[in-house]
C-alpha cells in the first residue's frame, strides 16, 4: 500500500481502534491543547453542507509529559465534554473522534508534533482503505468554518487532480475584540497580505499564506513530502514551503476559515504571541520589512537565467551589478556553492530555472530579509510600504 514504508519508518501505531470506512475521502485533523472553544469548532463542522464522500474529524488532545496539573485537568475536561457532544450530536456523513490526551515527549512537545501525530494517523487510515488521493485537512481547535467549507475543499481537489495541496482563505474572528486588540489583528492580517504580495512582486513562484488552520494536502503527497515536521511552532510554514518542492499547491478561495484572534503564550511565535506582545507594547505591528529589500530580491529572480552554467569568475561579475544588500548577502551566505551544485545537476536552462527556487527558497528569503534589516535597512510603516508595492505593481 502507498504509505507502508512511511508508516514503518515513522513507527506509527494506530491511535484509533476503528478503521476508516471505504467511503471516507476527507479527514480533518485538529490538534488540541488547553482549548476552551473546541465545541464551537466541532459545531461549525457539524453544520457543514454534505459532501459526496464521507468525512472524519480527528481531534488530537495533547500536552507535554512535563505539563502542569491544571493543563492536564483542562485537557481531560475537554475530552469528556467533546465525547459527550459527539454522543449527543450525530450527523450523517461525518464521524468525530477524540484521541488522547496524549503525553508528548518533552523534547518535541508542541504544535508540530501534535499536528504530525494527527496527520500521520490520517495517512494510516487512508492507507488501510487504499486511498492515496484522500484529502488531509489541517484545522485548529479555536477556528470556525462556514457551511460550504467541506464541500468546497472536496470540489477543489476533485476539479484539480494535478494539485497536490491547497491553502485556504482565512479571516480572523474580530467580533467582541477590544479596540487595541482589533487594531492589532487587522495590522497583522495586513502584514501577511503585504508579505505575500511582495513575494509575488519579486518573481518568487511559491508565495502563499502559511496558516496552520488553513491548508489541505493529498495523503500520497503528504507521504512524498516526508510528513509534518515536529517544530514547536511554525510547523505549517516549513511544511508548506517544502511541499511546493513536491508539486503544485493551489489556493481555495470559495470558502475560508476563521481562526481566533485571542492572545496566547502556548507557542513561541504566531498570531497569539504576536498579539500578546502588541498589547503590552513589545511588538510594533505598524512596522514591516522595507519594500526596497524586496526590490533587491527581484533583481536576482528576474535575471536568474544568467546564472546558468557560469563559472565563479562570471558569478562574481554578475552579483557585482546587484544592489549592495543582496550582493553582500549572497557572498555572506556562500550562495556560489549552492549555485555550483545546482548547475552540476541541471542539463537544461528550463530545469535550472525551475530548480533555482529549491536553493533560493522561502527560508533563504527570510534569512535575507533579516540580514538586510540588520545591516542596511530599517523597518518602515506598513501602510506606506504597501502603498509603494501597489504603485510599483501598477507602473
Amino acid at each position: 500500500m502507498f504509505a507502508d514504508k512511511y508508516l514503518i519508518k515513522n513507527n506509527n501505531k494506530p491511535l484509533l481502534k476503528r478503521d476508516a470506512e471505504k467511503e471516507v475521502g476527507i479527514i480533518v485533523v485538529i490538534p488540541c491543547l488547553r482549548e476552551p472553544d473546541l465545541l464551537q469548532t466541532l459545531t461549525s463542522l457539524k453544520n457543514c453542507s454534505p459532501t459526496s464522500s464521507k468525512v472524519e474529524v480527528l481531534v488530537l488532545i495533547n500536552h507535554s509529559e512535563l505539563a502542569d496539573e491544571q493543563t492536564k485537568e483542562i485537557n481531560f475536561g475537554t475530552k469528556n465534554e467533546a465525547e459527550l457532544w459527539i454522543k449527543n450530536n450525530p450527523v450523517e456523513g461525518i464521524s468525530f473522534y477524540i484521541i488522547g490526551p496524549l503525553e508528548l515527549k518533552k523534547k518535541w512537545a508542541g504544535a508540530g508534533l501534535a499536528r504530525k501525530n494527527g496527520m500521520d494517523e490520517a495517512v494510516r487510515r487512508f492507507n488501510l482503505i487504499e486511498k492515496p488521493d484522500g484529502v488531509i485537512v489541517s484545522l485548529d481547535a479555536d477556528t470556525l468554518v462556514p457551511q460550504n467549507y467541506l464541500f468546497e475543499i472536496e470540489r477543489y481537489f476533485s476539479n484539480n487532480p494535478q494539485k497536490i495541496g491547497a491553502t485556504i482563505a482565512f479571516e480572523h474572528q474580530k467580533k467582541g475584540l477590544e479596540k487595541k486588540q482589533l487594531e492589532g489583528i487587522e495590522l497583522y492580517e495586513e502584514y501577511l497580505k503585504y508579505y505575500k504580495e511582495a513575494l509575488d512582486f519579486t518573481g518568487y513562484p511559491y508565495s502563499m499564506f502559511t496558516i496552520g488552520s488553513a491548508f489541505a494536502v493529498r495523503a500520497l503527497d503528504y507521504v512524498k513530502r516526508g510528513g509534518m515536521n515536529r517544530r514547536q511552532a511554525g510547523e505549517d510554514f516549513y511544511f508548506l514551503q517544502n511541499l511546493v518542492q513536491v508539486g503544485e499547491v493551489g489556493e481555495i478561495t470559495n470558502t475560508k476559515v476563521f481562526p481566533s484572534a485571542r492572545l496566547s503564550d502556548r507557542v513561541p511565535f504566531g498570531t497569539g504571541p504576536i498579539l500578546q506582545k502588541w498589547m503590552i507594547g513589545e511588538e510594533d505591528l505598524t512596522q514591516t520589512y522595507n519594500f526596497n529589500a524586496f526590490e533587491d530580491l527581484q533583481q536576482v529572480f528576474i535575471t536568474r537565467d544568467k546564472f546558468y552554467q557560469v563559472d565563479e569568475r562570471e558569478f562574481l561579475r554578475l552579483i557585482d551589478g546587484l544592489n549592495k544588500p543582496i550582493k553582500d548577502f549572497i557572498v555572506h551566505d556562500n550562495f556560489w556553492r549552492e549555485l555550483e551544485d545546482l548547475n552540476k545537476n541541471c542539463a537544461t536552462l528550463d530545469t535550472f530555472q525551475n530548480r533555482f527556487f529549491q536553493k533560493f527558497n522561502a527560508f533563504k528569503i527570510l534569512k535575507y530579509l533579516n540580514f538586510s534589516h540588520d545591516k542596511y535597512y530599517k523597518k518602515e510603516d506598513l501602510k506606506t510600504q504597501f502603498l509603494l508595492l501597489n504603485q510599483k505593481k501598477q507602473a
